[in-house]
């Protein structure tokens, strides 16, 4: 596994983006723009917060390992990390790195030739809990353990401790000096968090040391009991924490499924907690019915039981009650019991759910369009390009955000995120929605309506069905390292929306339906959300309304059956056409029957129907048939719905999509990651460092020695070597000005590719008690875990001033 890759996973797997950052960096505050939607945690001043009370806060599960390095490192390792551990650098409420001072008096790049060195100036009273000052054996020990030139240490993630040469003391024990062998421009996000050396001094420790305890911890909490009996995690107040003390006294991480939060805050056994789209509605449907009937203890209108009719409720008594059939009166009765008691039960949670608010913000990661550039119609650059002009990003933004009151302005760049400093629209590389356009890169890449149609019953022009997609990834960097199944975090807030927008035209069948027509949805394991691809970055928008007409005229003349064309109708198709290595092929794959090399004799061919696409496209007796894989679970509503949404917008521009709903759990696993798609929707975190984070998603894909891909996190497997050197450059680039306008370069190329098509912020819903302060929708910022707690009683005067 190549080591800029295991920091991306470790990323990836979190799930949680609350990595380090550090701010002061050179341009302006204005660089990036504000964001798109700001934290909602009811900031309140220190003072105004009561000191001590316990908080239980729901999360996903449990940590497997409170080692955050490691591969099974999970949301809820990075919380209890960032409660418990030195965190040099967190995130403001821009995603923006800033110094943290209770750990860092100082830290700056202090030379820069012949080589990098930075200096860290530790506070002078930052200790272990063991009373050890933190220091530089501490900082050797985690260089060692992640540098990857010890294979004994099972890491995750190495990229930039790679790049270090060594690590000495300063002029005093407060000063930690590190030298870089090359530089690297995201040095800020090294040692967040730093473990002590009693964890990463030997491989032993490293690797079972930190799996269930932290016996040595410095933050404002220390780790308390873990009891998986119960599904707790308790953090309690550190007493040898030198800065501003933790208002509260505990905090408990309680292990809560999403679909179960509703009923775990309405009973009480939860303060806090991420929900989704149904979560969000039911509590707005509480508050709303206690505003409506103060103090009544009616049924609500809503939840079980409340669609049906007077007459169904006559019927059903009727039967239960009058009907001759002893039998099927008992199991009326039996189910009237039921349903009495479901809805009791429902009207007791929404009476306790009136006493919670939600608070919202955008989340730190965004939802893409994923195009599967490695065969069938979409290796073709224009029809990846027709695919994305034909898409209105607004609307699909729309669909899920603008319900929720939260802005829906499409996201312009696949490296960053609005108010990180990185971030800059590039969208236009690829050009806005334009049917017209869309339409004349079709023509070009020789895709007509009313085409003729030779190809056997069944057969698709899908990546599925090419002849050279014959072998799925497997090995390092090819996605099977199961580290973060999609289903799961595309389970998070607002993705559980259903719009129930008019049925598609396009058929929807589940994975079993379309096992036959030759997707064996068994390929190798997956992640959670990626992949993505690119090319050159020449405008595409211009010309190809110039050329359309020529382009359409051109299309009529060469007819249905003509052979593909060379050139793009958009110059961006075509600039990078040589830097370009979309759709590569996998090797390795197995003669067909009937093909040449086989002794046997030739098997029948199949029949062929003569038949037209009608209205479709077609393209050398095939019809333009793209595989839609989309998650089928509870919490990925929204998904399919968005999904049903792109289908329709394609369906204009004569593109048949196969809508298939597949298993949350093989979404990533047996499609994504294996390439058994054309088009999928999923998502990607955003982080404060692009130049290593985003590296591996967009890296061009490589042969491996076995014939097989190595895709490293780029799903799409669309990948140009100018993109990788931008990368490259970025990295290696100090001046941090500089290296964001790299970025923007890279991502600019990353559109015009278009193998990944950026949607929308993922909405953050949390529930919370309306006296929790300083905690609930976090958006790109860090927790300040000292700063949170309960507000203070008002008193009789500020009570009468509040009046007045």
């Amino acid at each position: 596994m190549s080591q800029r890759r295991r920091r991306s996973l470790a990323l990836l797997t979190s799930g949680v983006l609350a990595l380090p950052l550090l701010a002061g960096c050179g341009a302006g505050d204005d660089e990036g723009g504000p964001v798109a939607a700001g934290q909602d945690i009811a900031a309140t001043a220190r003072d105004k917060v009561a000191d001590g009370g316990v908080l239980r806060w729901a999360v996903d599960s449990l940590p497997d390992t409170l080692n955050t390095f490691q591969a099974d490192a999970d949301a809820t390792t990075n919380r209890i990390a960032g409660a418990v551990l030195p965190q040099l650098f967190t995130l403001d409420d821009k995603g923006r790195p800033v110094a943290n001072p209770d750990f860092l008096e100082k830290a700056e790049v202090v030379e820069r030739e012949p080589k990098q060195v930075v200096l860290y100036k530790l506070n002078q009273q930052a200790v272990w809990s063991d009373g050890r000052e933190i220091g530089a054996a501490d900082f050797v020990a985690q260089w060692r353990a992640l540098n990857g030139k010890d294979s004994a240490y099972w890491t995750a993630r190495n990229a930039g401790y790679d790049r270090i040469e060594k690590i000495e003391r300063g002029k005093t024990d407060l000063e930690v000096k590190v030298t870089f062998a090359k530089p690297y421009t995201d040095w800020r996000s090294l040692f967040s968090p730093l473990y002590p050396k009693q964890v990463t001094g030997t491989p032993d420790a490293f690797n079972e040391g930190a799996r269930g305890t932290l016996k040595v911890t410095a933050g404002p909490f220390n780790l308390g009991a873990i009891d998986k009996k119960t599904g707790t995690a308790a953090l309690t107040r550190n007493a040898r924490w030198w800065g501003r003390p933790a208002k509260l006294d505990t905090l408990v991480l309680t292990a809560v499924p999403r679909a179960q939060r509703p009923a775990a805050l309405a009973a009480g056994k939860v303060d806090l907690a991420e929900i989704d789209r149904a979560g969000a509605d039911r509590i707005a449907l509480a508050r709303r019915d206690a505003e409506r009937t103060p103090g009544s203890g009616g049924a609500p209108a809503h939840g079980p039981g409340a669609s049906v009719t007077p007459a169904e409720a006559t019927l059903s008594w009727a039967v239960a009650y009058g009907a001759d059939d002893e039998g099927k009166a008992t199991t009326e009765r039996e189910n009237r019991a039921q349903n009495a008691e479901a809805a009791k039960k429902y009207a007791d949670e929404q009476s306790a759910l009136r006493t919670f608010t939600v608070r919202k913000s955008l989340e730190p990661a965004y939802t893409q369009l994923a195009l599967n550039g490695a065969a069938g119609p979409l290796a073709d650059e224009r029809v990846r390009r027709a695919v994305a002009r034909a898409l209105d990003r607004k609307e699909l933004a729309e669909i899920v955000l603008k319900p929720l009151g939260l802005p829906a302005k499409p996201v312009g760049s696949h490296v960053a995120l609005a108010g990180q400093r990185a971030y800059a629209d590039n969208s236009e590389a690829l050009g806005g929605k334009d049917i017209h356009a869309a339409e004349a890169l079709l023509a070009d890449a020789g895709w007509r309506r009313g085409g003729k149609i030779t190809e056997p019953a069944g057969a698709k022009a899908g990546s599925e069905n090419a002849e050279d997609d014959a072998k799925t990834p497997s090995g390092p960097g090819t996605g099977n390292d199961g580290l973060y199944i999609v289903g799961e975090t595309d389970e998070r807030n607002g993705d559980s929306l259903d719009r129930g927008l008019p049925a598609v035209r396009s058929a929807i069948r589940t994975d079993t339906d379309t096992s036959a027509q030759g997707d064996q949805g068994s390929g190798p394991l997956a992640q959670g959300s990626r992949g993505e691809r690119l090319s050159p970055v020449l405008d595409p928008a211009g010309l190809a309304d110039e050329q359309r007409a020529a382009l359409l005229a051109q299309a009529e003349a060469l007819g249905a059956d003509a052979p593909d064309t060379a050139d793009a109708a958009d110059p961006a198709a075509s600039a990078d056409s040589a830097d370009a290595k979309s759709g590569l092929a996998r090797d390795g794959a197995a003669p067909e029957p009937g093909k040449a090399g086989t002794s046997a004799s030739p098997a029948p061919a199949p029949v062929k129907q003569a038949r037209t696409s009608g209205n479709m496209l077609a393209k050398d007796g095939k019809a333009l048939s793209l595989r839609f894989v989309l998650p089928s679970g509870p919490g990925s509503e929204a998904l399919r719905t968005v999904g049903e949404r792109i289908a329709q917008m394609l369906q204009k521009v004569g593109v048949h999509t196969e809508l298939t709903k597949v298993a949350d759990e093989s979404f990533f696993k047996d499609h994504v990651a294996s390439g058994q798609y054309d088009l999928a929707l999923y998502s990607w975190p955003a982080t404060a460092y692009p130049a290593t984070d985003a590296r591996p998603i967009f890296a061009k894909p490589e042969p491996a020695a076995d014939g097989s891909l190595l895709v490293e996190q780029n799903y799409t497997r669309v990948g140009t070597d100018h993109i990788d050197q931008l990368f490259d450059q970025a990295l290696g680039e100090l001046d941090e000005e500089a290296s964001r306008e790299l970025m923007r370069k890279a991502d600019a190329r990353i559109w015009a590719a278009a193998g990944s098509i950026p949607l929308y912020q993922r909405p953050e819903l949390v529930a919370v008690k309306p006296n929790l302060v300083n905690a609930g929708a976090f958006g790109l910022g860090t927790p300040r875990f000292q700063d949170i707690g309960w507000k203070k009683a008002q008193g009789a005067k500020e009570k009468q001033e509040k009046k007045k």
